[in-house]
């Protein structure tokens, strides 16, 4: 298991607020992530400011956190950025917060010139699959991905 650096908060630049992964977003979820084979895991505390039911972890979230994911997936294994094109999201299992921390993962299924699918996954503290989702990303070119999204290349990572 090897953790991925996070090369946007070593650019200084304040103005990185990503919701999901940037430690300078005071409101944020501050995932972080390792690689594990040829997937991308997550592991993540709920808190009970995020919940939709009582105890119960908001679904808005849980595909913020697969689709976050699946982003880092998009970054190191096809090496550029892109924007979600399109997200399915399969709710299994209610994520009890009180239950614990959580796990996600994320693998490429598929790549094309300029189409990823990925399947990722969001399984609770006691190991069950609690909600999963195949989230099909435009993927950008290396050049514009570099000039216009401040993408560092896979390296960095």
């Amino acid at each position: 298991m090897r953790k991925i650096q996070n090369p946007y908060t070593k650019t200084g630049n304040e103005a990185y607020q990503c919701f999901a992964c940037s430690p300078n977003n005071e409101i944020g979820l501050h995932l972080e992530f390792w690689e594990v084979g040829e997937e991308v895991i997550s592991k993540w505390m709920p808190r009970a400011s995020l919940q939709g039911f009582m105890n119960v972890l908001h679904g808005g979230i849980q595909a913020t956190l697969l689709d976050e994911i699946a982003s880092w997936i998009v970054q190191t294994r096809c090496k550029t950025v892109g924007v979600t094109a399109s997200m399915e999201v399969f709710y299994r299992r209610p994520v009890l917060i009180s239950a614990g921390e959580i796990t996600l993962r994320a693998r490429v299924k598929e790549v094309g010139s300029r189409i990823a699918v990925i399947e990722t996954e969001l399984f609770g503290n006691d190991g069950k699959l609690c909600a999963s989702a195949v989230v099909k990303y435009f993927l950008f070119s290396a050049e514009k991905a570099k000039e216009e999204y401040f993408y560092p290349g896979a390296d960095a990572f």
